[in-house]
């Protein structure tokens, strides 16, 4: 969830409200999520990675969907 806040944090509010709608959500939503902590849908988890370029990674917010991967050596 970290992740999310810090990406949130370097958003402008209209960028927060973009980047919301193009993952199917609403700033309210992620808001809250950032307070209560729920487990995100699966396809919200890929949609909010996908949509920060990398930046919110879907292995940080469902580590049991997406486990953390290998660094390539």
């Amino acid at each position: 969830m970290e992740t999310l806040r810090t990406y949130l944090a370097t958003l402008s509010v209209a960028d927060q409200v973009s980047y919301a709608l193009r993952c199917g959500t609403t700033v309210g939503y992620l808001r809250k999520a950032l307070s209560t902590k729920p487990k995100f849908d699966g396809a919200l988890a890929l949609r909010l990675d996908e949509e920060s370029n990398g930046a919110v990674r879907r292995s940080d917010l469902r580590p049991d969907i997406w486990p953390e991967q290998q660094e390539a050596a």
